[in-house]
C-alpha cells in the first residue's frame, strides 16, 4: 500500500501489465516501488539472518565451530565515544575474535601459526558491530590463497535499526577506485613482519593494505556481516587524461535501412567527433527510400563506405560482413538511431578498450527524456539479460551510483560498443545463426570475457540512444518467436536462467533493471 500511495501510476502500470498475463514484466515494475518502502529491508531480513557456513543445529544446539584465527583492530576510536569503542569490543568479544594490541608478540606468532607466519587482520570502525555468527562464517572462509575477504554491510541508525543495505559484487578492482566497498567490511591476511609497531598506526595504513591486496586473491561472501555507523561514499570519476600521440585507427560500423533522420544526426556526431583516424562503414541493409539513398550516395567516399547488404534484418551479419571489410585496428559497432553529444566520446572508449585486460567496452546511454537507457547489462535479469539502471536520472543516488562508475560488468550493448578488431576476430565476431537481432552483444561479451578480456562500463562516454523507453511492449508474433528462441539459445549457451551475475548479487531482484532488495 505504500507503494501505491507514494507512486500510484507507475503502481497502476505495473498491475495493468499483471493483469494481462505479463507477470515478468509486472515483477519487473513492481520490484523497485515496493524495494522503496522501509519496510522492505525488514521483511528481507526476516528470512536472511546470518547462518555459518556448514553449521549444523541439533537438540543440544548449534554445534562447536573452531575459532577464527583473527585479531581485530579498532580505528577511529579517537572520534568516537567510549561506548561505541564499548559496542564494538563486546561485538568482538561474542564473535571470539582477539585484539591485536592485547597480544604480545609471542602470542602472536602462535596466533600465526608456525609455517605459515601471517595473521588475519579485522580493521572495524569504533561503533561498528559484526552480526551473530559472523567471526564463524569468517573462519571458515579462511583459505591458503586468500589475500583479503569481505563481506556485505548494512547500517544502523541511532536505534540501532538496520537499513541499507550493500549487497556488493564480486571483486571488480576498476569499480575499487571509486567506491571503496572493502574497507571496514573485510578481514586482510597480513605477514607476520608487517605487524611490528604501535597497533594505532593501522588505521593509516588500512587503505595501503586493502591497495596490495587488490591484485591478490580475493573472495566475497555474500551475507551481510558488519553493521556499520558509516560507510565510504563514492567518488566521482575524474576526465581521463588524453594522449596527445597518435591513436590507433578506428572503423564505426553503422547498420541502416532508410531511416535517414536518425542516421543523418548519426553521421553529423561523427562528424563532429575529435578521432583523427576514424573511418565510418554504414551497412545498407536494403534502403529503398529515395531520400536516403540521394544521402548514401552524396557521402564523401574518403570517409565513408556504404556496404550493400540486403536481405532480412541480422544485425549480427551486417556487423560482421563490416568487420571484415574494416581497416581499423579497432571496431566501433554503432546504431543509426545514436545521437553524439560530446566530441570525446571515442576517444574515451578506445583508451580502455587498449587495456591487456579488457574486451568490450560501452558507453552509458540516454534516453531523449535524459533517463538512463544502458549503464552496463546484468546476467539473469528476467533469466536472460538486461540493461542496470534503465530508467534512472543520471543525477539520482541509485545504487551506491553505481550507473555513474568506470567498472568491470559481463556484458555492454551493442548499439555503442567499442573492441580491438583482433579480439574481436580472435573469438569469431558476432553469432549470426542463434543470435540475428537479440543478445548478439551479450553472447559476444561472454566469449570476450571467457578468454581474459573483461566487458567495460564507461559512464564519461555519454551518448543518446533514440531506442522508445516503451520499444518491445508490442511484437508481431514474428518477432515474437524470433525473441522467444534467442532468449532459449542465450539460456542454453551461458545458462543466464540458473546464475548470478557476479557483479550483481543473488539478494537483488533477479527482476529488476535497478539494484534492488530480493523480496
Amino acid at each position: 500500500m505504500q507503494a501505491l500511495r507514494s507512486t500510484p501510476r507507475p503502481y497502476a502500470l505495473a498491475a495493468w501489465w499483471r493483469l494481462n498475463g505479463k507477470r515478468v514484466r509486472a515483477h519487473a515494475h513492481f520490484a523497485p516501488l515496493l524495494a522503496k518502502s522501509p519496510l522492505a529491508y525488514k521483511l528481507w531480513m526476516l528470512d536472511n539472518e546470518v547462518s555459518p557456513t556448514g553449521a549444523e543445529t541439533s537438540d543440544t544446539g548449534p554445534a562447536q565451530i573452531e575459532p577464527p584465527r583473527i585479531a581485530a583492530i579498532v580505528y577511529d576510536r579517537e572520534r568516537g565515544a567510549p561506548e561505541a569503542r564499548e559496542r564494538t569490543l563486546r561485538s568482538l568479544c561474542a564473535e571470539r575474535i582477539d585484539l591485536l594490541e592485547d597480544l604480545d608478540p609471542p602470542e602472536i606468532s602462535d596466533f600465526a601459526g608456525p609455517e605459515n607466519r601471517t595473521l588475519w587482520i579485522l580493521p572495524i570502525a569504533a561503533g561498528d558491530i559484526l552480526a551473530p555468527g559472523a567471526g564463524a562464517v569468517y573462519g571458515q572462509q579462511l583459505q591458503d590463497r586468500a589475500q583479503l575477504i569481505y563481506a556485505d554491510d548494512d547500517l544502523l541508525d541511532r536505534d540501532g535499526q538496520r537499513h541499507s543495505p550493500h549487497f556488493k559484487p564480486e571483486w571488480n578492482k576498476e569499480l575499487f577506485q571509486h567506491l571503496d566497498y572493502l574497507s571496514g567490511a573485510c578481514i586482510l591476511r597480513v605477514p607476520q613482519k608487517n605487524l611490528a609497531g604501535n597497533a594505532t598506526n593501522w588505521q593509516k595504513q588500512l587503505h595501503t593494505l586493502v591497495d596490495q591486496a587488490r591484485e591478490g586473491d580475493i573472495r566475497h561472501i555474500p551475507q551481510v556481516l558488519h553493521h556499520r555507523q558509516s560507510r565510504p561514499t563514492a567518488r566521482m570519476p575524474g576526465a581521463i587524461a588524453m594522449d596527445t600521440g597518435a591513436w590507433p585507427s578506428v572503423s564505426a560500423i553503422v547498420p541502416t535501412r532508410n531511416g535517414l533522420h536518425l542516421l543523418r544526426t548519426c553521421i553529423e556526431g561523427l562528424e563532429r567527433t575529435n578521432y583523427s583516424d576514424l573511418e565510418v562503414i554504414i551497412v545498407d541493409n536494403g534502403s529503398d527510400d529515395p531520400e536516403t539513398l540521394a544521402y548514401l550516395a552524396a557521402l564523401a567516399p574518403e570517409r565513408y563506405r556504404v556496404l550493400r547488404h540486403p536481405g532480412p534484418f541480422n544485425f549480427s551479419a551486417l556487423n560482421n560482413r563490416a568487420a571484415s571489410d574494416a581497416r581499423g585496428e579497432l571496431l566501433c559497432l554503432l546504431n543509426n538511431d545514436i545521437e553524439i553529444i560530446d566530441p570525446d566520446w571515442l576517444r574515451i572508449l578506445v583508451h580502455q578498450a587498449l587495456r591487456p585486460d579488457v574486451g568490450a567496452v560501452g558507453a552509458q546511454l540516454l534516453y531523449p527524456d535524459g533517463r538512463i537507457q544502458h549503464a552496463g547489462v546484468v546476467l539473469g535479469i528476467g533469466g536472460g539479460a538486461a540493461h542496470a539502471h534503465r530508467r534512472l536520472s543520471p543525477d539520482e543516488e541509485g545504487y551506491f551510483r553505481r550507473h555513474a562508475l568506470p567498472q568491470f560488468t559481463s556484458a555492454v550493448t551493442a548499439a555503442c560498443l567499442v573492441v580491438q578488431r583482433a579480439r574481436f576476430e580472435a573469438v569469431g565476431g558476432l553469432d549470426e545463426t542463434q543470435f540475428a537481432v537479440a543478445f548478439n552483444d551479450v553472447d559476444l561479451c561472454l566469449r570476450l570475457n571467457r578468454q581474459g578480456w573483461q566487458s567495460f562500463y564507461e559512464p564519461r562516454a555519454r551518448l543518446i540512444h533514440h531506442e522508445s523507453v516503451s520499444r518491445g511492449h508490442d511484437r508481431d508474433p514474428t518477432g515474437a518467436a524470433r525473441l522467444a528462441n534467442e532468449l532459449a539459445a542465450l539460456k542454453s549457451a551461458w545458462s543466464t536462467d540458473r546464475i548470478t551475475d557476479p557483479f550483481h548479487h543473488p539478494q537483488l531482484n533477479p527482476f529488476s533493471e535497478h539494484f534492488v532488495v530480493r523480496l
